[in-house]
């Protein structure tokens, strides 16, 4: 029996970030706000957000969308992040998120790769920094 062909679902776009020294990063309300704002750029629908701080440093926060998530989490001491946003469908943009996420962080080092889900298979390509996305 042969398998199904699986349609494409969505878009994941992923990002490391290092050489950030943004005060954000150990602030996880403040970042609960910024993925809320990166949410609402991206085009997509906020069901839910979430954040934890970490001690003695560090920070997590996930926006959990209509169209699936956005997520950071933080190394301060090592002015490191790592952030991803999927979304299913074609009317949010996660590079969009991720670019605002980048804006306002302004990290000295970026690594971007968008992944396409679904299909037949799993399709990765690195994305330059800054982004033609950036809007």
């Amino acid at each position: 029996m042969s398998p199904l062909a699986m349609p494409r679902l969505g878009r994941h776009v992923v990002a490391d970030v290092d050489s950030c020294t943004h005060e954000l990063l150990d602030d996880a309300a403040g970042l609960e706000l910024l993925l809320r704002e990166a949410a609402r750029v991206a085009g997509a629908t906020l069901l839910s957000a979430h954040h934890h701080r970490f001690e003695p440093f560090g920070a997590s926060a996930m926006c959990v969308l209509s169209e699936s998530h956005i997520s950071i989490h933080t190394w301060p001491e090592l002015g490191a992040a790592t952030l991803d946003a999927y979304t299913c469908g074609d009317h949010a943009d996660p590079r969009r998120a991720i670019d605002h996420v980048l804006r306002v962080l302004e990290p000295g080092g970026v690594r971007l790769v968008e992944l396409a889900r679904g299909g037949d298979s799993l399709e990765s390509r690195p994305i330059p920094w800054p982004s033609s996305a950036r809007a």
